[in-house]
């Protein structure tokens, strides 16, 4: 090889030079660049050494696009500052990035409308495939998307070609909360419930009314208040239930936020837990750990979700049928739930 790379000009390096260096055609090159090429290990070292002499950077999208992709994945996700769905993106985006893809976060939150418009903004962007993380897009929508390219989507149980679905067992999960509640004596079980609209809620309630029923708990609807998957909306759930005199011993929360919310109006008004009330959540978020006391919660393997639908999508893109699962729910307890003392 010359001293070829002291007497270029300045700007990026091209393919071409790369080539010119390495004693190949750019076509070769191009084609190692994208481990589809077979050529032998001398051409290969010469390749390596071509590269490395000039500090030559491969242009990620120009060989996507020579390839007729991107190398970009969308991502519909609800609210990038959530601290659910920021765990979510992250496991997307480390094991897009594995596989050399990026991905393009947009937020639809919990609009149908906003969400339509982040498809069709993403599909304006040439992503090869597009996660939806939960919301409110139609099964119909959805569908006509993976006409158009791969949709990998959680929180439902979906089928359709080009689409592969993802679901937690948010009723296994509901009712393992109920049930570790009752095994610690506790009968006025307050469940401070998400929003209607939202599937996992609804699956969440469902199965906290079956733990009680296999106990043999008449189900009272005054214990349940609603919520909005929100801190505030644990604190006026609380505001609610002490306000209308409700008689209860545990209180049982469909995510952690709102149980953070729940012991902030819990203290206020003076009782503690677990010594007044227990207070179980649902998600295992990473502050749940460290909050006073920490919190008793059903655990949600919420970054396995975002790298297994992420997995899921790359299985697509290679023309590859996902085997994704989700792994069972399990029940974490802690410091904010206590048997009841006769």
């Amino acid at each position: 090889m010359n001293n070829r790379s002291s007497q270029r000009g300045s700007g990026p390096v091209t393919l071409e030079e790369v080539a010119a260096l390495a004693g190949v055609s750019p076509a070769t090159v191009s084609r190692f660049l994208n481990g589809t090429a077979v050529v032998s290990e001398l051409k290969k070292q010469a390749v390596d050494k071509a590269i490395a002499r000039l500090g030559f950077v491969p242009n990620p999208v120009a060989r996507g696009l020579a390839g007729g992709r991107t190398l970009s994945v969308g991502v519909v996700t609800q609210a990038i500052d959530s601290p659910f769905y920021g765990v979510a993106l992250r496991g997307i985006e480390e094991e897009l990035a594995a596989a050399g893809y990026s991905p393009l976060f947009v937020s639809g939150h919990w609009n149908a409308v906003h969400e339509e418009n982040c498809i069709e903004m993403l599909r304006s962007r040439r992503v090869d495939g597009i996660i939806v993380v939960t919301g409110r897009l139609s099964d119909s929508a959805l569908r006509a998307t993976a006409r158009q390219m791969p949709v990998v989507v959680t929180g439902r149980d979906l089928k359709a070609p080009n689409l592969f679905s993802l679901n937690f067992d948010n009723f296994e999960g509901g009712r393992l909360a109920t049930h570790h509640l009752m095994a610690l004596g506790h009968r006025r079980i307050a469940f401070i419930s998400g929003d209607p609209e939202h599937p996992d809620a609804v699956e969440r309630q469902r199965g906290y009314r079956a733990a009680l029923e296999a106990a043999g708990v008449p189900f009272d609807p005054d214990l349940v208040v609603p919520g909005k998957y929100f801190e505030l909306s644990g604190l006026e759930a609380v505001e609610r239930l002490m306000h209308g005199r409700h008689q209860f011993s545990a209180i049982f929360a469909a995510n952690d936020q709102m149980a953070c919310g729940a012991a902030l109006g819990l203290h206020r008004r003076g009782l503690r837990v677990p010594h007044d009330i227990s207070l179980v959540g649902f998600d295992d978020l990473p502050a749940s750990t460290y909050s006073i006391p920490p919190l008793s919660t059903v655990h949600q393997p919420v970054y396995e979700l975002g790298r297994l639908a992420a997995s899921a999508m790359l299985d697509l893109l290679r023309g590859r049928e996902p085997a994704a699962q989700m792994p069972l729910p399990r029940f974490i307890p802690r410091e904010s739930t206590r048997a009841v003392v006769v």
